[in-house]
């Protein structure tokens, strides 16, 4: 996902960046939503006008991909909606609401899932999501079989392992309000807010204790990549998503299996919606030698192909990797790549299946355009948008196995590089 392939949105280091990008339903839903807008939308889409008045400039520094459309746009007629809804419109509205909506309605014109218009604000939000960073409180959350919202792990160090909240706590409810048929992730989202502001829960302990906490809300930074050794000396190492710090973490987790001898790799892609190009080409630079293919993209402008370019020090270690229907773009790339050059035996289930690349285009007033430019294919030669990446070893996980906290698809990872 950034190119989509160059650092990250966070350190905005370059103008324009490469996404291979994260799964639409996690993002676009998340930010795309106008309230008092949504009747002015609607209007704009039926006239056909679907941008502003012409102050946004966009430079991709690529050859004109559609000569077909003119230089300039004629926007009298969005003028002659916009003189209708100044005069008509029975609500308020401000010139930004205006010229956000006519921008998200030009990139939406495009009927491209991951093509977005991102105001500043929501900017921020979409680089802290790629970066695994956020304010909140540092706790995953979950639901129990009753559907009850409830802490599946407080984060250590972070404040809710400070204020003392515990696995399995339910969280009756969030500043006064209840989470009867709230989902896990419409909690998280209202527990989260700026750092030093605070956020009271009611928690159900053991299913017969009331106890109310009031935390004080922190910036949370979660590395993009984790690490262990299992049993039988076989390396572990879970990347989330493809941030600005995964290059790093997996190098430095690179080198720390290699002193470690490990027999083996389960490298777990699972439920990682993607993310920098850039990070998927330094993680699979682990496994392949220098000049290595790993992905090739074909666009505006033009074809390229993307190679290892780090020392290769898992190289020849026995490697499984695990997917899921939560596999998505950079992840993906990763997973192609070492399975289509022989490195890497895929465990799992079919993965979701993006394979376009995304520029992101950074304005002054801190606005973005993320825009498809082109798609990537695996070294095989397969585009796989909307199909996805079918493992060697189809193995699901069952309701039961969740509840249970059973784990088959890890299981028989291990039991693949034990052989």
């Amino acid at each position: 996902m950034p190119r989509v392939g160059v650092s990250g949105i966070a350190g905005a280091r370059q103008l324009n960046q490469k996404i291979v990008h994260w799964i639409h339903g996690r993002l676009a839903n998340r930010w795309v939503k106008v309230s008092s807008l949504t009747a002015l939308v609607a209007v704009i889409f039926i006239a056909g006008i679907l941008f502003g008045n012409g102050t946004l400039a966009i430079t991709l520094g690529a050859p004109n991909a559609h000569p077909e459309l003119p230089e300039h746009l004629n926007y009298a007629s969005v003028d002659q909606v916009y003189q209708s809804l100044r005069s008509n419109y029975n609500g308020k509205l401000t010139v930004t609401q205006l010229l956000d909506g006519l921008k998200q309605g030009l990139a939406e014109a495009t009927h491209d899932q991951y093509t977005e218009y991102f105001n500043p604000d929501q900017a921020k939000q979409f680089s802290a999501e790629l970066n695994n960073t956020f304010s909140g409180i540092g706790a995953v959350l979950g639901e129990d079989d009753q559907g009850n919202v409830i802490i599946v792990s407080p984060i250590k160090g972070f404040p809710a392992d400070k204020a003392g909240l515990k696995p399995k706590d339910i969280i009756v409810s969030i500043n006064g309000k209840s989470t009867a048929n709230m989902p896990a992730d419409v909690a998280a989202s209202s527990i989260r807010g700026p750092k030093g502001t605070s956020v009271t829960l009611k928690i159900l302990r053991n299913k017969t204790q009331e106890l109310t906490f009031v935390i004080v809300r922190d910036n949370i930074q979660l590395p993009s990549v984790t690490t262990k050794i299992l049993p039988g000396n076989l390396g572990y190492m879970e990347i989330r998503s493809f941030a600005d710090d995964t290059a790093q973490l997996a190098t430095e987790a690179a080198q720390k299996f290699a002193k470690a001898h490990v027999k083996g790799v389960v490298l777990d892609l699972r439920g990682d919606p993607g993310g920098l190009l850039d990070a998927a080409i330094a993680v699979s630079s682990q496994w392949l030698a220098d000049g290595t293919t790993i992905v090739t993209e074909k666009g505006t402008d033009g074809t390229e192909t993307m190679t290892a370019n780090l020392n290769p020090v898992l190289k020849g270690i026995p490697t499984v990797v695990l997917i899921d229907s939560g596999s998505a773009s950079a992840s993906e790339i990763t997973a192609g790549a070492l399975h289509d050059n022989h490195t890497a035996y895929l465990i799992g289930t079919q993965s979701f299946g993006k394979g376009v690349v995304q520029q992101l285009v950074q304005f002054g007033d801190g606005s973005q355009l993320k825009v498809t430019i082109a798609s990537w294919y695996r070294p095989n030669g397969q585009n796989i948008n909307k199909k996805g990446i079918t493992p060697d070893q189809v193995v699901s996980v069952s309701s039961a196995d969740s509840k249970a906290g059973n784990d088959p698809q890890l299981k028989a990872a291990e039991a693949y590089l034990s052989k």
